[in-house]
């Protein structure tokens, strides 16, 4: 039987309604102005990624060739590309592939990262749900409304995906614990899998199965065993998802060293990372964080639920060491981490004050200011996104690199940051 805490009678039951609500706020801020900057030069790092599916698409060779980033991205923009091209020359647009160019791809590309975004909501606040339907909602509605998690939902690039496949290893991790059967824990780590196949740094998520598969006691037939399942479901859908791994190994294996290789004096370090952090959730859910870390760390050594309070709190420590050193790292690099991060602020909210009931505290009070640290910490993220997205839509938008608005424009106060 899972280890299950107390809870209020309002965390038994999903509110469907306002997840619903929460959902529609996040497809507005992902959708809204996600054609911006298509009619002037196309960002650098979007026009090289749909360069290279053209060239697949063109030439029919799938051999990525520069392995630096693995190749899940590109295949999974492929057949979008492919249905692209179908409804242009079936609409007069084009009559070859000579025709097309890597900018014609560029917003449908767009379009399914936003979609990849809109998912990753929906799996935070199945996350959620294994602590309770307000934690779960409080939690979508930060990754929603989070600036870091918007401004990537607007960028064709794998940064969104790798967030969405790192968000679903842990929620099938969760759920192999609970199962404790040795298939489950393999399909979390296949989950794992796929988000190495999207970026280097998602290797990090198969800490997740693996953690979890040594932490449950009655795992069948072995933790040994459910272990074993989950690194060989990472290893098959990662060669799943770049099989040229093997089939151009020398190319492989030159790529993945100069992706992994010796740790550069240039890398933004952990404490820059925080400071993107708290300048993206703004101090309010910034300070409710460090309450959720300690509350986190306390249900991970005494529970009950050890083992998903272990992940939640194990894994964007970890996380963040792993990507403070690396130099090409920009600031959405922090994106698997925030659903983690909104899990942990809900649980600090909720839980945290539901812990008054000891002191004889009424209901009424207790819920009052759960309402009011939850305004506290949705409001400013929801208000600093919105200007982002007017800010992106800007005619005289910067139309640097993908991480070139993020961090400045995160960085700077608000009043220098609306472009109103």
């Amino acid at each position: 039987m899972v280890e299950r805490e107390w809870r209020e009678a309002t965390d038994l039951k999903p509110a469907k309604l306002w997840l619903l609500g929460v959902l529609v706020v996040a497809a507005a801020l992902r959708f809204w102005g996600i054609e911006a900057g298509l009619d002037g030069p196309a960002r650098a790092e979007e026009t090289a990624l749909a360069d290279r599916v053209v060239r697949m698409m063109t030439t029919g060779d799938l051999d990525p060739h520069d392995f630096e980033t693995p190749s899940l991205y590109l295949y999974l923009q492929l057949p979008v590309a492919s249905v692209r091209f179908m409804a242009g020359a079936v609409a007069g647009r084009w009559s070859g592939l000579a025709q097309v160019g890597a900018g014609d791809f560029v917003l449908s590309a767009r379009i399914v990262i936003a979609l990849f975004g809109l998912a990753t909501v929906w799996l935070t606040h199945q996350i959620g749900m294994r602590w309770g339907a307000r934690h779960a909602l409080l939690a979508a509605g930060l990754v929603a409304v989070t600036p870091l998690h918007v401004r990537a939902a607007h960028a064709a690039a794998p940064a969104m995906l790798l967030a969405f496949l790192v968000a679903l290893a842990f929620l099938l991790s969760l759920s192999a614990t609970e199962r404790g059967m040795a298939k489950a824990f393999a399909w979390a780590g296949a989950a794992a899998g796929l988000a190495m196949a999207t970026d280097y740094t998602g290797a990090s998520a198969l800490l997740l199965p693996l953690l979890a598969a040594w932490m449950t006691h009655p795992a069948r037939p072995s933790r040994l065993a459910c272990a074993l399942a989950a690194l060989g479901g990472a290893a098959l859908a990662f060669l799943a998802a770049v099989p040229y791994a093997l089939l151009d190994l020398p190319a492989f294996l030159d790529g993945f060293a100069r992706a992994v290789g010796p740790r550069a004096e240039t890398a933004r370090g952990w404490v820059g990372y925080l400071s993107l952090l708290q300048a993206s959730l703004d101090w309010p859910a910034t300070v409710i964080l460090v309450a959720g870390l300690a509350l986190g760390a306390v249900r991970a050594v005494k529970g009950p639920g050890h083992v998903r309070w272990t992940l939640l709190v194990v894994f964007p420590a970890f996380f963040l060491w792993r990507i403070s050193g690396d130099a090409d790292a920009g600031g959405l690099a922090l994106l698997p981490a925030m659903a983690f991060v909104s899990v942990l602020i809900a649980n600090a909210v909720v839980s945290g004050v539901s812990l008054l009931r000891r002191f004889s505290i009424p209901r009424a009070p207790r819920t009052a200011l759960i309402v009011a640290l939850t305004v506290a910490a949705l409001l400013p993220p929801l208000m600093a996104s919105i200007r982002l997205v007017r800010a992106l839509r800007a005619p005289a938008a910067p139309a640097t690199g993908l991480l070139g608005l993020d961090d400045a424009y995160i960085a700077a106060p608000a009043q220098a940051r609306d472009p109103v």
